[in-house]
């Protein structure tokens, strides 16, 4: 294994992180580019300085964790505004309205029927019935209080 790795030449890099950008195509979720575009780099700056084959993985490992900030740092700017804001966070886009209990919340959890979906909620016991405002949300559980 140290033989393989003591022969790496700047060719295996650019065939490395031309590989991994091509995973990217099939396994789609801007993970394997980044790492791509570091094996690139290492790839392209090898050919300028001659290294050792342990800088060289250490090049690559530092360039891929630093690939991160740069991803999100590039994904924050090139946000654009939605007119749906909540359409993959739908829990999020009920905080602040009022529901009715479809069933009492007892000993800190009921449910409320919103639309076509069945919500669990929790909060202070309440009979089936009354009017609670969401307050909180956490995955497919709503936290609620007194409207």
């Amino acid at each position: 294994m140290i033989d393989a790795l003591s022969q790496l030449s700047p060719w295996h890099w650019l065939i490395v992180g031309v590989v991994l950008m091509g995973v990217e195509t099939f396994a789609p979720g801007v993970f394997m580019l980044w790492f791509g575009i570091a094996a690139l780099i290492v790839g392209l700056v090898s050919f300028a300085i001659a290294s050792s084959w342990q800088t060289q993985i250490l090049a690559f490992a530092v360039l891929s964790i630093a690939m991160v900030p740069l991803y999100r740092h590039f994904t924050k700017k090139n946000e654009k505004p939605t007119d749906k804001p909540f359409l993959n966070k739908r829990a999020q886009g009920l905080i602040g309205r009022v529901f009715t209990l479809e069933r009492p919340i007892v000993d800190g959890v009921g449910t409320v029927k919103i639309d076509d979906t069945v919500w669990r909620v929790s909060g202070s016991d309440a009979p089936a019935g009354s009017r609670v405002k969401v307050i909180h949300a956490d995955g497919a559980s709503l936290q609620v209080g007194p409207a």
